[in-house]
């Protein structure tokens, strides 16, 4: 039976390495759609929890973990080796930039050459980490036909670019479109047969550079629009204007505008990196993306500008950033998530301990952090905790969050996500 065959009739083995945001849950609805799966993942802390039937991401429940355990059809492990009995794997590693901004792919060197080690038999190799065009063809194909390994016989191999949401219950796993570029003909075959049994819609591009690259477009798109309106933002605190007035006005528009919201600052592993991946593999086509950088410099700028306009907030108040309390509402990159990733409240908490402020925090979902070796946990939201703050800022919206509390006992808010709006203009309410 050959690989396609096999993978229709669910008779192939799928491997998933790296079990984060993007793999655990595809490693789950593969296992749910009756493949057996090993999730490989080099953190024992998680393969320990996965092995209790526990989750430790909010997309996936306990309940969906216990349930593909107890059929016996997910395995996860730390062993490599068990790549051997696979027929399809789908890497989902990170992807992170260098001090020097360059794209760092070494997670996906480490991961293709676990790969090349245990590959027995013809197997589809898919990557789903965001990273840029001609890595498929340029990294990782070189490394699986070392030896007489060929494509097309030996493997097939493709791109698959993520498009997880974490928190979004509308879109998940199952329900986003999945873009499919192979590096041959064949490849793309196999992988739409992989995907197509578990994802609603699968759409085919020519070549795995094409879909490297929808990766970047769409991220880079959002990092460019967001970068336009926190400019307008800047430009609207200096006129003295309510910039969430004009966008909810703007919005009303029936054709040829699309509402983007500014914000603290850029976070999670995408909205930040990407970009920065298209540019610097434009740069070696010898193309500058000016546009792209700009963008990336106006939203790096929203965390000093937060503190910054903190600074001014509490000097209105005959107080200083020095020695003040400031207590932060919400350290995850996005609202209802876990995710501390390239979290803009990260760079504000820093910048304001540099400027002499004692900084807590209060965040449902993130209990303790590590903020450059400094251990904070999140406090209690009481009254206590808000009368001694001199200024509550928030930084992440979480829905679970009582506004209405804050804001009663709060003396004063700074709202860096508008997350205040019903409740008008208030004296002891700031906005960005």
């Amino acid at each position: 039976m050959d690989l396609i065959a096999m993978i229709k009739s669910k008779k192939a083995k799928v491997a998933v390495i790296g079990l984060g945001y993007v793999g655990l849950p595809l490693a789950v609805e593969y296992a749910k759609a009756d493949f057996e799966v090993f999730g490989i993942d080099i953190s024992k802390d998680k393969i320990a929890t996965l092995k209790k039937g526990k989750t430790y991401i909010e997309d996936i429940t306990d309940q969906d973990v216990a349930e593909v355990l107890g059929v016996g059809r997910f395995h996860p492990t730390c062993d490599y080796k068990e790549l051997q009995k696979a027929d399809a794997v789908i890497i989902c590693v990170p992807t992170p930039l260098r001090k020097t901004m360059d794209p760092d792919v070494s997670f996906i060197v480490d991961a293709s050459e676990r790969i090349a080690e245990n590959l027995k038999g013809p197997m589809l190799v898919v990557l789903e980490s965001t990273t840029y065009p001609g890595t498929c063809d340029e990294v990782v194909q070189p490394i699986l036909e070392r030896g007489d390994r060929k494509i097309d016989r030996d493997f097939f191999l493709a791109f698959s670019p993520e498009r997880i949401d974490p928190g979004n219950k509308r879109f998940y796993t199952k329900t986003i479109p999945k873009v499919i570029g192979g590096v041959t003909k064949k490849s793309t075959e196999a992988a739409l047969s992989l995907y197509g049994n578990v994802i609603e819609n699968v759409i085919p591009v020519s070549s795995a550079r094409v879909a490297e690259m929808v990766k970047l477009l769409e991220n880079t798109f959002r990092s460019v629009n967001i970068g336009l309106v926190n400019e307008i933002a800047l430009m609207c605190d200096r006129m003295g204007l309510d910039v969430w007035e004009i966008i909810g006005a703007a919005a009303t528009k029936p054709f040829g505008f699309m509402p983007f919201y500014p914000g603290p600052g850029l976070g999670g592993h995408c909205l930040p990196i990407d970009p920065i991946y298209l540019s610097w593999k434009a740069k070696i086509h010898g193309f500058e993306a000016r546009f792209i950088d700009l963008a990336a410099r106006v939203n790096s700028v929203m965390p000093k500008y937060v503190m910054n306009k903190t600074a001014k907030i509490l000097n209105d108040h005959r107080k200083c950033m020095n020695g003040a309390n400031i207590l932060i509402l919400g350290i995850a990159y996005k609202r209802d998530v876990s995710d501390v990733r390239e979290s803009p409240a990260i760079d504000i908490i820093g910048l304001m301990k540099r400027m002499g402020a004692k900084i807590s925090y209060h965040d449902p979902f993130v209990p303790r952090l590590n903020e450059e070796g400094d251990i904070l946990h999140s406090v209690p939201l009481t009254k206590e905790t808000l009368k001694r703050s001199d200024c509550v800022v928030i930084v992440t919206d979480h829905s679970s969050l009582d506004y209405p509390f804050v804001v009663e006992h709060a003396s004063i808010v700074f709202d860096t996500r508008n997350a205040l709006k019903k409740f008008g203009k208030r004296q002891n309410i700031v906005r960005l």
